[in-house]
């Protein structure tokens, strides 16, 4: 049984991995809310990733896996976007996993693995995507550093999605046209499902990917490598 701990698990992919890691290992949810919780067999700490510090005194003293969720879709053309939203991509996706990562290196045990996510957006250049993809971006790089750096204690790897239906994207799935002219961009003919993610993402923790590090998996139904016309 493993010490595993998510940032952001109340919602989505993290919502996902969380019920299926319960069944199986400690889980530690350090989230905003916890009402989704209450069905599953986890420790919630209450923690906002852009104003707490988190306390690692709710911790165990050694943990196996951590994955950090939080994320933003700010999807416009770039003359629409501020300065200002640039920045608040970059607080939410980078800045603050940066300041977690700080805080938890400590308690890694050896052989533990961290998942961060990114988006297909940035191995695949995509029109409206700057912002969002310059912040993920800037995870995929830390990420390599970090594995290079702490190999071979502690493995390192990021899961790159395409459009998943979470509620992170609601907006762009609001409707039934808007879902079919999103799937129909992808080679797969669908949007993914948070499970579609979360499974990788369990793999990367588990032993099963023991001699994966510093690599970036795309789970995006074909849309970063295809073109099928």
């Amino acid at each position: 049984m493993k010490n595993i701990l998510l940032i952001g698990g109340s919602h989505g992919i993290g919502f996902a991995m969380a019920k299926e890691l319960s069944k199986e290992h400690t889980v530690f949810i350090a989230s905003r809310t916890s009402e989704e919780l209450a069905s599953l067999n986890v420790t919630h700490i209450p923690f906002d990733v852009l104003t707490d510090d988190l306390d690692t005194n709710l911790l165990p003293e050694q943990l196996d896996g951590f994955v950090y969720c939080p994320g933003s879709i700010n999807l416009k053309p770039f003359k629409m976007l501020s300065l200002e939203t640039f920045q608040q991509d970059m607080e939410v996706n980078f800045f603050s996993l940066v300041k977690v990562v700080k805080v938890i290196i400590p308690k890694m045990a050896h052989g533990g693995s961290m998942v961060f996510f990114s988006t297909v957006a940035v191995g695949t250049g995509m029109p409206f995507h700057t912002s969002v993809a310059a912040a993920k971006g800037a995870i995929e790089g830390f990420a390599k550093s970090m594995a290079a750096e702490y190999a071979p204690k502690v493995r390192v790897n990021v899961v790159a999605p395409s459009l998943v239906d979470t509620p992170l994207a609601g907006r762009l799935l609001s409707n039934d046209r808007k879902r079919e002219l999103m799937a129909e961009r992808h080679p797969l003919k669908r949007v993914g499902i948070a499970t579609d993610i979360g499974n990788i993402a369990l793999f990367l923790l588990s032993d099963k990917s023991s001699w994966m590090t510093g690599q970036v998996v795309g789970v995006d139904g074909g849309i970063g490598t295809l073109n099928v016309g």
